[in-house]
């Protein structure tokens, strides 16, 4: 049984399949068939919900997600806002009036979804005052995929949907929503962790001890957080997943722990709640957030989830690869740590004995003397899987290289750094001389695969360039410090 608002609604679901979505739910026994089913994988945003948790003040804050990929046992203890719930009477929501006087909607298929981002967008802004910026307007939109190809509107919309009366949903003057949604999350954490259900298992344990005991009697069971890659397999593979166990409510896995070397990420952190710290501490990180998916999936989509996927094409392992980071691995015979390069042993193939799970993340605190750089090379700038993904670090201390991590992506069986070229430029100048060494010790390490992103020759082209590109920027460096000093 799940117990959420719809719309300011009580609603109350029982006997759910463990598998069932969101959208499945809305569109059949809910009847909201306001949003649509695009493509099933969280690409086109044709389903964007708007989900309302309780924060910190006890207010609702909404975020975005794709319906298709959030299973709708996760929906327990919380607000759903869809496209149904958002006029009042006749009056439309700022948003929905700035599409129609925009003419913003085509075909109307995608409109739905695009209503929804824009109206987290809103309500972030109602929330937090701040100038509506290209970038920030990018970003909420850029899950949103417009078959009809009319996004000049639909970012008019966006830009005057302020200028609309502030007319809300009746369900936004109810004074107690917030504290009946607080309520209900509380009582869904009071509930038995693995329910009676004909349609399978879903486990949700709220501590550590209650996950590895779970992992302990069930130690086949897959682990679910954000869903975005697993329930792939259920919308695109049309496999059934009947054995789950939630890690969102497990306390111990929210965490962000800050120490003097670094930090302890938990496995179940959104990458929406770690853009701040990589804002600060990882430029490159952060601005790869910005490739790596949409922000309807960053809002769901952990860091953990991405490590333990283990796809040898994840954006996220080269940068852990390059930043030399340890994972925590926990289950019933207790933790240990090792370091993340140990993790990955073979395609799709992991370190973790039975019954063990990711607990935590741990990122080195960087030194004012290392550098970092990421590319991701895809098809499209945004909100694509890689078919190259490159993070370098390094020290430049007296003209010479040191501490040099060079990690890749989609190169082989596994994301894995290339330590023949790393020797190669350790020690070195930045000169054409020591990248050729290492370019050609890639070409030797690396045998990748050919696929409908990128021939192995393609692959390998594009690492040595890479290289060469970070070549280009020492080179730029050294000449700027170079002028610099003799100025002086």
């Amino acid at each position: 049984m799940i117990e959420f608002y719809l719309n300011g609604r009580r609603r109350q679901c029982v006997d759910i399949g463990a598998d069932t979505s969101v959208l499945e739910l809305l569109r059949g026994p809910l009847g909201q068939t306001g949003i649509k089913e695009g493509c099933a994988s969280g690409d086109c945003g044709a389903c964007t919900v708007a989900i309302g948790e309780p924060d910190a003040d006890g207010e609702l804050a909404y975020h975005s997600a794709n319906a298709c990929i959030v299973p709708a046992h996760q929906l327990d203890g919380s607000h759903l806002a869809t496209v149904e719930g958002l006029a009042r009477g006749d009056a439309l929501h700022p948003v929905q009036a700035a599409m129609v006087d925009c003419h913003a909607s085509q075909c109307g298929f995608c409109t739905p979804g695009i209503v929804m981002s824009l109206f987290t967008l809103h309500e972030a802004q109602r929330r937090t005052p701040a100038p509506l910026t290209p970038e920030r307007l990018e970003a909420a939109l850029g899950g949103n995929l417009c078959r009809c190809t009319g996004y000049r509107p639909i970012r008019d919309a966006a830009l005057r949907m302020h200028d609309y009366p502030d007319t809300q949903p009746s369900w936004a003057d109810d004074p107690t929503l917030a504290g009946d949604v607080a309520a209900l999350a509380r009582d869904a954490t009071r509930r038995p962790p693995v329910p009676d259900g004909r349609e399978g298992h879903y486990a949700t344990p709220d501590d550590l001890d209650t996950l590895r005991e779970l992992r302990r009697q069930r130690p086949q069971s897959r682990l679910v957080a954000g869903a975005t890659d697993l329930w792939l397999e259920v919308t695109q593979q049309l496999k059934p997943l009947t054995d789950l166990i939630d890690v969102r409510r497990v306390a111990e896995l929210q965490r962000i722990e800050e120490t003097t070397e670094g930090w302890w990420i938990g496995a179940a952190v959104t990458y929406s709640r770690l853009e701040p710290l990589f804002a600060e501490h990882f430029p490159a990180f952060a601005h790869l957030m910005q490739r790596f998916a949409s922000m309807q999936i960053r809002n769901r989509a952990t860091l953990g989830g991405n490590v333990a996927n283990a796809s040898p094409i994840g954006d996220t392992p080269p940068v852990l690869l390059a930043l030399d980071a340890r994972l925590a691995i926990d289950g019933p015979a207790g933790p240990r740590e090792l370091p993340v390069g140990d993790f990955f042993l073979d395609y799709k193939q992991i370190a973790l004995d039975d019954g063990e799970f990711l607990r935590a993340i741990f990122l080195p605190r960087r030194s004012e003397l290392q550098h970092l750089k990421v590319w991701k090379i895809a098809k499209r700038r945004e909100d694509d899987i890689s078919a190259v993904l490159a993070a370098f670090a390094w020290r430049l201390e007296k003209g010479v290289l040191r501490d040099v991590h060079l990690a890749f992506g989609g190169m082989a069986a596994i994301p894995r750094r290339c330590e023949p070229a790393e020797a190669a430029l350790e020690g070195q100048a930045p000169t054409v001389a020591a990248f050729g060494a290492a370019k050609a010790a890639l070409r030797d390490d690396f045998q990748p695969l050919s696929d409908v992103r990128g021939s192995s020759e393609y692959r390998l082209t594009v690492a040595a360039n890479l290289l060469e590109r970070l070549r280009l920027g020492l080179e730029s460096t050294t000449a700027e410090v170079s002028i610099d000093a003799y100025a002086h």
